[in-house]
């Protein structure tokens, strides 16, 4: 299983003002916003810890998902949400040749927490041998900071502001009771093995 961001997040989408404001770095001065390319550096790996702590995109962007097999023949949990659309599903055989699979031979199951890619029929189109199936979807809570929800946005805050305060330290600390407890929620417990 291989997973891919298509399109990555926009710098103009990222709170770089925010981040400044609970820094108190603007504080006296008129626009110093000579520290945003490092902000900008905080923010997306605070996003990026955050989406892998919890499984889930906080902003919406495209990915692809590759795969050498299906782990059930009628459907494929995709491994982050909340999934918005299947943008297509492409067999590739042993020399690379594709074939795009018809829409209505598999449809979507947006389950906020476990979405999955379900057969129409009776089973999700077979992968060659030797082949894979690459499925194009787009996931995230929405384009704009605003879309995410506020546990989330305070979270990526603090881990962003605790990366910049401790660049010096060389960044080996844990990641804060505080930002533990507003991800717990969004944790997604896992019962039994390999479900």
């Amino acid at each position: 299983m291989d997973l891919r961001e298509t399109s990555p997040i926009p710098a103009a989408a990222l709170p770089v003002a925010e981040l400044r404001d609970h820094l108190r770095l603007s504080s006296g001065f008129s626009d110093d916003t000579t520290q945003d390319g490092l902000l900008q550096q905080y923010l997306r790996a605070a996003v990026a810890c955050v989406e892998g702590r919890i499984s889930r995109a906080l902003y919406q962007r495209g990915y692809v998902l590759r795969l050498g097999r299906w782990r059930d023949g009628y459907a494929e949990q995709l491994p982050i949400a909340p999934v918005v659309s299947v943008e297509s599903v492409t067999l590739i055989d042993r020399d690379g040749g594709e074939i795009v699979v018809d829409p209505s031979r598999y449809a979507l199951d947006a389950d906020g927490m476990r979405p999955r890619l379900e057969a129409a029929g009776t089973a999700l189109p077979g992968i060659p041998a030797h082949g894979a199936a690459k499925i194009a979807f787009t996931a995230g809570f929405g384009v704009a900071w605003a879309n995410i929800p506020a546990d989330l946005r305070q979270a990526v805050l603090l881990l962003a502001a605790q990366y910049y305060e401790g660049r010096e330290a060389g960044g080996d600390e844990d990641m804060g009771f505080a930002v533990r407890a507003l991800l717990e929620r969004w944790r997604d417990l896992r019962l039994g093995g390999r479900g």
